[in-house]
C-alpha cells in the first residue's frame, strides 16, 4: 500500500503551485485505481490547516467546506485507506521519538511515519526529506525526473 503525504495533498488541491498539475495526476490515478492506498489521519489535519491557512494563500485560502469537500473527495475513492494509531502504536513511535535529531517539527512527521510503518505501508509519497531520518519507513517523491 502506498500513502500520501500532505505536501502531494496541498499540491494537487493548490494547482497553481508549480507541482499542482502532476500532483493533482497522482492523486487522480490513486483515487481512480484499484490498487489500495492511505491517507494518514495527521495528514488530513494538516492538509485542513495549510490549505486554509490565509498567510499562505492570502485572500485565495481555500475555505474550510471546499478543502473538506476536496478531502472527502479522496477519503471516499474505493481504494482508499484512511490510516492512524494502532495498538502497537507507541511502540513504534517510541523507535522513532528516542533518536537525538527527531525534535520539534520532526516529531509530527514521527508520528506520520510511525502510523505507516504500523500499517505496513511500502512507500509514502512525499518531498519531505525529514522522512530519510526514518530508514524504516521507504519514500518517494513522486514527482522526480525518473
Amino acid at each position: 500500500m502506498i500513502a500520501v503525504d500532505t505536501n502531494v495533498l496541498v499540491y494537487a488541491h493548490r494547482r497553481e503551485a508549480r507541482l499542482g498539475n502532476a500532483a493533482y495526476e497522482v492523486m487522480t490515478e490513486l483515487a481512480q485505481g484499484d490498487r489500495p492506498w492511505a491517507i494518514p489521519w495527521p495528514c488530513c489535519y494538516e492538509f485542513m490547516s495549510v490549505a486554509t491557512n490565509r498567510r499562505l494563500w492570502r485572500e485565495a485560502a481555500t475555505h474550510s467546506r471546499d478543502a473538506w469537500r476536496q478531502f472527502l473527495a479522496w477519503a471516499e475513492s474505493p481504494s482508499n485507506r484512511l490510516i492512524g494509531e494502532t495498538e502497537n502504536f507507541a511502540k513504534v513511535l517510541q523507535r522513532f521519538l528516542v533518536r537525538g535529531h527527531v525534535v520539534g517539527g520532526v516529531v509530527h512527521d514521527a508520528r506520520i511515519a510511525a502510523i505507516c510503518v504500523a500499517h505496513g505501508v511500502e512507500a509514502l509519497l512525499t518531498r519531505d526529506r525529514d522522512f530519510s531520518l526514518f530508514p524504516e519507513l521507504r519514500t518517494r517523491d513522486p514527482f522526480a525526473a525518473g
